[in-house]
């Protein structure tokens, strides 16, 4: 039997994280190839659509109109992740939307409900989820190597950029928690389950800014099982998580970047004796474009994928609360100049 042929993909924006990561895995992937890109500027997406071999298209909307794309990677600003998911779903697009998607749950939960309703995936693009090192963490645990898993904690922080930055303008959906803060309350979920509600946050900014720039979650679940998530854009660079049990410690040191030809080293810290252990390397961009492909012709991954955005968005709404930091600017619709970002 001969193999389907791949998913026409468009891109909506072209981000850094597109140029470098993303769209160069597209590349590699079999069951998708790229159509064409919408960027903010047409030099901006002509320069794009060289540097990969695509259609360079004058908007976003006339891009979510050809018949040629199937599918649609949302590589746009924080603020404008959810109008765009919305528009691309009605269109009848396979939606991969960039992390943060949003911090309300209610909108994650339209978005969901939208693709459910057209059989499509939905998917936020954690892309360290689809690393091996985090699975090999996963048997050790559910092979006893630590006892009874008791508690979980994670840092991820980056050096000050530039203010100009997009992660610093609150309009846009800026944000340590967004950019950084989303990645260990995301990884609190993989090894600690779903049934975490954030219990305590403290979010602060630094001088100038007006987005957050640092800050803290406690999240903890009915059996008392807690979560300890500290992140922010002022800091040495780390990203790195731990789970603590009854019996050892499992630690990773490069939790969530690690690059394609990085070997990772996950440590083993047990009362009597210490073990490092240093797995393959892998490419978890490839491993997620590989995986949003799989989810546009798998309803039970789709389904997975749309509960695990809502329950995320649900997480990060609650964390804005608690912290008492100004909730999120209004949203930027599709039709609104600012969404030309």
């Amino acid at each position: 039997m001969a193999d389907p042929e791949p998913l026409g993909l468009g891109v909506l924006g072209a981000a850094d994280i597109a140029w470098r990561r993303t769209v160069p895995a597209v590349l590699r992937c079999p069951a998708l190839r790229l159509v064409a890109v919408a960027g903010r500027t047409p030099g901006k997406a002509l320069k794009f659509a060289d540097r990969f071999g695509c259609e360079a298209v004058p908007d976003y909307r006339p891009l979510l109109e050809r018949e040629d794309v199937h599918a649609v990677y949302i590589a746009l600003p924080n603020a404008l992740h959810a109008p765009w998911a919305d528009a691309a779903l009605r269109a009848g697009k396979h939606v991969l939307v960039e992390k943060s998607l949003t911090a309300s749950a209610a909108e994650a939960a339209g978005l969901a409900r939208t693709a459910r309703e057209r059989g499509l995936a939905f998917v936020e693009n954690f892309t360290f989820l689809h690393h091996p090192q985090h699975e090999r963490v996963r048997e050790l645990i559910d092979g006893g190597a630590i006892g009874t898993p008791l508690s979980f904690s994670a840092s991820f922080g980056i050096p000050r950029g530039d203010a100009g930055l997009i992660r610093y303008s609150r309009e846009l959906g800026g944000g340590s928690l967004r950019e950084t803060g989303c990645y260990p309350v995301r990884a609190a979920q993989l090894f600690l389950g779903p049934d975490l509600r954030a219990v305590g946050a403290r979010l602060r900014s630094g001088p100038g800014a007006d987005v957050d720039t640092a800050g803290s979650v406690l999240l903890a679940d009915g059996a008392g099982r807690t979560a300890q998530c500290d992140f922010g854009m002022e800091h040495a660079y780390r990203n790195t998580y731990a789970v603590w049990g009854s019996e050892g410690r499992i630690e990773v040191d490069w939790a969530f970047t690690p690059p394609p030809e990085t070997r990772p080293l996950v440590r083993l810290q047990l009362a009597d004796r210490r073990e490092e252990r240093v797995l393959p390397a892998a490419d978890q961009f490839l491993a997620a474009v590989t995986a949003f492909a799989g989810a546009c012709t798998d309803p039970v991954a789709r389904e997975s994928a749309a509960a695990d955005a809502v329950r995320q968005a649900a997480l990060l709404e609650s964390v804005l609360q608690l912290s008492g930091f100004p909730a999120e600017p209004a949203r930027l619709g599709t039709g609104d100049a600012r969404a030309r970002t």
